[in-house]
């Protein structure tokens, strides 16, 4: 993975009522990678094997387990990753391609990296983390990833000439000709391996394609692990301070997008 500096500033457009939401119930939104595909831009191949990396993965099997395969691994990793998207640019790729259809307008959060890096281990260290799967608490099954998504020639790139691949690294692998402008940090959390996860009771867990990860946005906001909240010319700024009020938090004044 690459790493930004722990000072490295991200920026994360949402509406102003997606904003609220997330303060609300505090919690950071995360989608499932393979479930990017409802609006204008989406990428279909988040996540995804790389053409080229799929014949060879498609004919690696595993010993004890002749029928499944390499890609039957990698795609059955894919569905239980889900990745939280932020830019290291505040550029204006970002406002105009997020966040749209909003009667409210958009916000961009800026967090700084380390700090929020620090708060998600802590939330998710598997000593204190809870899973909450419709009610039933469950042990913490996910890994934590942080990397800049790299761009690559989408067609003609191959990660394992010499060796399989890690599953992780496809998640921060996206095809240049079409995303290098978002310049991505990636937050992913991913619950690999071989089989089914199953509750006491046999059931198995299905994995939904979006979750709530907590986050306390009042001590981050504190912490100054969210540094300032930048809001388009058009936002109703009167309408996010009066709302944030009523959670007893005062942010710093919104400032206008860069």
């Amino acid at each position: 993975m690459r790493i930004p500096p722990d000072d490295q500033l991200l920026y994360k457009v949402m509406t102003v009522e997606n904003l609220l939401r997330s303060v609300t119930n505090n919690y950071l939104h995360f989608n499932r990678v393979d479930s990017y595909l409802d609006f204008p831009h989406a990428d279909e191949n988040d996540g995804r094997q790389l053409p080229k990396d799929q014949p060879l993965n498609a004919a690696a099997t595993f010993q004890k387990a002749p029928d499944f395969s390499a890609a039957d691994y990698y795609d059955q990793c894919r569905s239980r990753t889900y990745a939280c998207c932020l830019s290291v640019e505040n550029s204006p790729y970002i406002w105009e391609n997020y966040a749209n259809g909003s009667e409210k307008g958009k916000a961009c959060v800026v967090f700084e990296f380390g700090k929020l890096r620090a708060m998600l281990n802590s939330a998710l260290n598997p000593e204190g983390a809870v899973l909450l799967y419709e009610g039933n608490p469950c042990r913490q099954i996910f890994s934590v990833n942080y990397g800049l998504v790299n761009y690559v020639p989408w067609g003609t790139h191959r990660t394992n000439k010499e060796y399989l691949s890690n599953p992780i690294l496809y998640t921060y692998l996206k095809d240049g000709d079409r995303f290098r402008e978002e310049q991505e940090l990636r937050i992913s959390l991913s619950a690999v391996g071989i089989g089914h996860f199953a509750l006491k009771d046999g059931s198995l867990i299905e994995f939904p394609s979006s979750l709530q990860l907590g986050f306390d946005f009042r001590n981050a906001i504190a912490s100054a692990a969210i540094r300032e909240i930048l809001l388009t010319p058009e936002a109703d700024s009167s309408f996010l301070k009066d709302e944030l009020s009523k959670l007893r938090i005062e942010p710093a004044p919104p400032s206008e997008k860069k």
